[in-house]
This record gives structure tokens, C-alpha cells and sequence, in this order.
């Protein structure tokens, strides 16, 4: 498919500025496509490897509000909705998440673009009802109680099925990917391995694989669900090859870490007799009025620490995905490289007609 000016597409991308936007940003600049990037007015861009691109448009919106987001989507071909919220309470995540998602489809139908890559979250599958050591894929069961693990699960949900809803009703083009852990420089650590006191890791089992998918190999399958037609209402989990067990990972972690974290490993079955005995202790004692600390809720503790298996089958054969870097590679670009430095791309030597990278598209 190519389009104006020589560019192939013109890809809005929400939440462009966050840890995976940024990357995904630079992805789709590289494969020659036009990026208007979807940001808050106070997010600095300045030091990243893109942002004086001349594929590149800046729209300052916040998709909270509709204010400006007809403007901020009109002539795109299609939408990379990464924008979330992965903290506060739900009041909001649910803002953050559900309503700039209800926003933003609003524009969409406005403005008469017909095709949408949400990126969501391995968060929504049911992990209590899935067997220990079982293979975890697209067709294993979701969360049916979200609020019993906690709002990040609860508001992913609910955007999955606003998205297909609305995609459906409105005959559009949609993928939803699931990427699993999603880690690259400063996001190293992840709750999967269990909990970070400064330099104590308390590593919460041992042999449960850790679903990874490096950040930069996870903005190369986001641009080719906007590429390939394939991906046309796919769902679709991001996962890199070879998963590492969280004793693997933590140890090639703390290799390349100075000064070296004290790690301080406790089982998945100790910690599994442990949130039984919370929950036992609550129920009967108070009433279910405590409040337990949140790897002592069983639901969340299954979705973190259960040793399961995964794969990358389908992504693969939907949209040929390969990952480019291998963990070790990953950790090392991770711990080596600036922001600026991961985040470049050259300017082609033949390019497209600007598409307005000092004006911006301001709500």
C-alpha cells in the first residue's frame, strides 16, 4: 500500500512519548512511514533520536478529552493506540485507559479513519483458571472477575471489547496485540520476578517463564499490524523467542549490574501457601476488611509469579515477526545505549515531503 508523497502510510501513534511510544515512533519512521505522534502538551520529545524527523508531526491532545482529537486523527490511515494508564486508582486508570479510548474511537468515526492497532496486555487472561506449567496462548480464558487482581487488569478488558465493539459496528480494520513484559532501558525489573527494595530482590519462584518481549522488537510488531492486512482482526500476544526463567533472568540481570543486588529467592509454593493463608486469616478475622498486600491476593499472585509456558506462534505466522534481539542482546542495548542513541533515525537521503515537523496539530 503507498500513499502520498512516497511515504507508505500515515500512522497516528497515542501515547508517543511513553516508554514503548517512543520506540514504536522510531520503528515506523525507519520503514519510511509518516508519524504524526499523539502527545501531552508538556511532554518534551527534545532529546529523543526522532524528533526533529521530517516524517514527523507533533499533535498535542490529551485523550481524556475530545478537544482537538478530530484534528489530531484527520488524514491518518491508521491509529497505533498505545496511550494507558498503568497506575493511580481507578477513577484514573479508568480515564486514563477507558475514556481517552471512548474519545479517541469518537474522532475516529469523525474523521472517518477505519483502522485501529490497540495494544493491550497479557493482564486479561484468567491466570487462576489456567493449569501450572499449561501453555498460555490467545485462546486460553480471560479474566472473568477482574477486580478481584486489580485496575490495569479490569480497564484492559474493557478497552479490548470498546475496540472490537465499536471496530465491528463500524465495518473497520482492527488488531489487538498482547505484548507480555515489555522491558528495555530503565524498565529492567519486573514484578514477575517479584519485589525490589533497592539493591534486595526478593524473587518469587524460580522456573516460571517470564513472557519478555524486548521494547524495541515489540515496536517492530506493532508497525507490521498496521502493515499487513493479515493482522485484520487478529488478537494476537507479543512475545519474544525463548523466554527466560526468572532465575535466568534475574541472574543475567544482576551480572550486568554494579553495584550487584542481593538477590533472595522464596518458592512459588511458599509463596502460594502464603496468600491462602492471608485470605484464610481475613475471612475469618476480619470480615475480608484488611487489606492484604497484593502478591497475597491469590488472583494476583498467579498472574505474576505461576509458572507457565507461552508462545509466539501465531504472531509469527500472522505477520512474520521475528524478533531482532535476543535477551542478552537486549540487556546490553539496554544498559549501553541513551535514549537518543536507541530512539535515532537517519534522515533518508530521498525524502518524503515534509509532513510538518515544526507545526503541530495543538488541541
Amino acid at each position: 500500500m503507498v500513499f502520498r508523497d512516497g511515504c507508505d502510510l500515515k500512522l497516528l501513534v497515542t501515547g508517543a512519548n511513553g516508554f514503548l511510544g517512543r520506540y514504536v515512533v522510531a520503528e515506523a519512521l525507519r520503514r519510511g512511514h509518516a508519524v504524526r505522534a499523539a502527545l501531552r502538551s508538556a511532554a518534551d520529545v527534545a532529546k529523543l533520536g526522532w524528533a526533529n524527523h521530517p516524517n514527523l508531526e507533533i499533535a498535542r491532545v490529551d485523550l481524556r478529552s475530545r478537544r482537538g482529537l478530530v484534528d489530531a486523527v484527520a488524514g491518518t490511515d491508521a491509529v497505533l493506540h498505545l496511550a494507558a494508564a498503568k497506575s493511580g486508582d481507578m477513577y484514573a486508570q479508568y480515564a486514563g485507559t477507558v475514556v481517552a479510548t471512548e474519545n479517541l474511537l469518537a474522532a475516529m468515526t469523525e474523521a472517518n479513519v477505519r483502522r485501529i492497532v490497540v495494544i493491550s496486555s497479557l493482564s486479561v487472561y484468567n491466570y487462576l483458571k489456567i493449569p501450572s506449567f499449561s501453555l498460555l496462548s490467545e485462546d486460553s480464558p480471560l479474566e472473568t472477575d477482574a477486580f478481584q487482581r486489580d485496575e490495569y487488569a479490569h480497564t484492559k478488558l474493557v478497552q479490548e471489547r470498546l475496540v472490537r465493539d465499536h471496530a465491528t459496528q463500524n465495518g473497520w480494520g482492527f488488531t489487538v496485540l498482547r505484548p507480555g513484559v515489555i522491558y528495555g532501558k530503565d524498565n529492567l525489573f519486573t514484578a514477575r520476578l517479584g519485589m525490589q527494595a533497592g539493591r534486595v530482590w526478593i524473587r518469587t519462584g524460580a522456573w516460571a517463564k517470564l513472557p519478555l518481549t524486548y521494547v524495541e522488537n515489540c515496536a517492530e510488531a506493532i508497525v507490521l499490524a498496521a502493515e499487513n492486512d493479515t493482522a485484520l482482526g487478529q488478537t494476537l500476544n507479543v512475545i519474544d523467542d525463548d523466554p527466560p526463567t526468572q532465575r535466568r533472568y534475574a541472574a543475567m540481570l544482576r551480572r550486568r549490574l554494579s553495584p550487584r543486588p542481593v538477590i533472595i529467592p522464596v518458592a512459588w509454593s511458599v509463596m502460594w501457601l502464603l496468600a491462602g493463608m492471608a485470605v484464610t486469616t481475613n475471612k475469618l478475622l476480619f470480615k475480608n476488611r484488611a487489606k492484604i498486600p497484593g502478591l497475597f491476593i491469590p488472583a494476583r499472585l498467579h498472574a505474576r509469579c505461576k509458572p507457565l509456558r507461552f508462545t509466539n506462534q501465531k504472531i509469527k505466522a500472522t505477520l512474520g515477526w521475528k524478533p531482532r534481539y535476543s535477551v542478552s542482546e537486549s540487556l546490553d542495548r539496554s544498559l549501553g545505549k541513551s535514549d537518543a542513541e536507541l530512539t535515532k533515525v537517519d534522515t533518508p537521503t530521498t525524502a518524503a515531503a515534509p509532513v510538518g515537523n515544526k507545526a503541530e496539530v495543538a488541541a
